[in-house]
């Protein structure tokens, strides 16, 4: 869906999404290029085939630099203060992406 890349000083966003509202938009984007700011790497937000999103980050095996530990805790911690923001996007991936019925009432959002 989206990525930063500390090595090339960008972010991307896959144009399929740009159904998501914009403040969300804008809050991936900030979230990405601290992310790679701070840790440095790549960090990437992307969906598996049932639509559950993931952070997965990388690095160059040349970046010694990039915090491995720091970016395990970083991801814990992005999931942990944006889960109502992950549990709605899969929602909309699962109902626009994959066409899949939905059962609200298991969606219950905090």
């Amino acid at each position: 869906m989206c990525a930063a890349s500390a090595y090339e000083k960008k972010y991307f966003f896959n144009k399929s999404f740009e159904g998501i509202p914009k403040d969300i938009q804008d809050q991936l984007h900030i979230i990405c290029v601290l992310f790679t700011e701070d840790i440095g790497g790549i960090i990437l937000f992307e969906f598996d085939k049932d639509g559950k999103l993931s952070i997965r980050t990388e690095a160059k095996a040349s970046d010694y630099n990039y915090d491995e530990i720091g970016a395990a805790l970083e991801v814990k911690e992005i999931q942990k203060q944006r889960r109502d923001m992950m549990n709605g996007l899969e929602l909309y991936y699962k109902a626009v992406v994959l066409h899949q019925p939905l059962d609200l009432e298991a969606w219950q959002l905090e």
